[in-house]
């Protein structure tokens, strides 16, 4: 059953009223064929006007909709021969953060990426695509092996935040995201990354060090989430719409800004209503990203990469 989101009651009224005339055309009254026509196409160009004007905050709930395609979804599709491999050989395995070697489109790679889960189950499963320190250790350890064995890495975001209990503290976390930022900055390999949700705080850089980063229209990536900076600046969460208007982070604003480097379109009404054409989109968009690097002659990616991070720092300053 789809789910709709708050400021899309006006297109779910009208298609509640769709199915009920749809009923009763397979009833066989064909006299109404037409009405339900007529609704479906005002239905279409809501919903078309809907998601072309969305706010801030707005876009943050579509980039958190539990129907998007997950990490699990894009490797099913995009992936073939896809090996998962396990563990950061220090503390244990953390299923918030997938990975491992497989083939893209004819090419070897390393794909690594947050997992949500789907379903209640899959979801606490997958600590809801929060990851321990151990899941950042285990990005690392993909990563430096990428590089050993010449593979591009394709990383895929999706998570709130790294999770921020006291155990994850206890053993590190701040210190596990740093490492995978360095890691991600020392490979030689070329690195493409996709913000495919939700890309907030350490927890979604550490995966995002990248030569190419690409980010799904209605996706969005801060340095925090509008609750928190809310509960931060003004002590109420109620100030979250607020708080995603100031910080920036729809990737209309992120490509002006530099931050991003290409806008994947994703179909009309997000994602979450075509997940399957939203993961060739992304597939089309990230071969396409591949080719362009692979094809620079002698490219040095690992000094590419830094220069690109060091001139996002730039922007705005006089």
């Amino acid at each position: 059953m789809e789910s709709f989101l708050e400021f899309e009651k006006p297109v779910a009224e009208l298609e509640g009223k769709i199915k009920e005339l749809r009923h009763m055309v397979d009833d066989g009254d064909m006299d109404i064929a037409e009405e339900v026509t007529k609704l479906q196409n005002r239905a279409d160009k809501l919903l078309e006007e809907t998601y072309a004007s969305l706010s801030p905050w707005q876009k943050t709930m579509v980039a958190r909709h539990l129907d998007r395609p997950h990490f699990s979804h894009y490797v099913t599709n995009l992936i073939e021969d896809f090996s998962p491999l396990a563990g950061d050989r220090t503390y244990g395995d953390d299923l918030a953060v997938v990975g491992g070697p497989g083939r893209f489109r004819g090419r070897s790679v390393m794909v690594i990426g947050h997992e949500k889960g789907s379903g209640t189950e899959g979801r606490v499963k997958h600590n809801f695509g929060m990851a321990h320190p151990e899941g950042y250790r285990k990005a690392v350890r993909l990563m430096e092996m990428a590089d050993h064995f010449s593979l591009p890495i394709i990383t895929l975001v999706d998570t709130q935040g790294a999770y921020p209990g006291v155990q994850a503290e206890q053993r590190g976390q701040a210190e596990a995201i740093a490492r995978a930022v360095e890691t991600g900055l020392n490979v030689s390999v070329p690195v493409i990354s996709v913000i495919v949700g939700e890309g907030g705080s350490g927890g979604a850089v550490a995966l995002a060090i990248a030569n190419k980063i690409l980010m799904l229209e209605h996706s969005v990536y801060s340095v925090i989430s509008p609750e928190g900076c809310a509960a931060i600046l003004w002590r109420s969460s109620e100030k979250a719409e607020t708080a995603a208007d100031a910080l920036k982070l729809t990737a209309q604003d992120l490509l002006q800004l530099k931050v991003i480097d290409q806008i994947i379109i994703e179909p009309t009404g997000g994602a979450q209503r075509r997940p399957s054409e939203t993961v060739q989109r992304v597939g089309d968009a990230v071969a396409v990203a591949l080719e362009d690097l692979e094809s620079t002659p002698d490219a040095d990616f690992r000094a590419l990469r830094r220069e690109k991070f060091l001139e996002m720092g730039k922007v705005g300053l006089t």
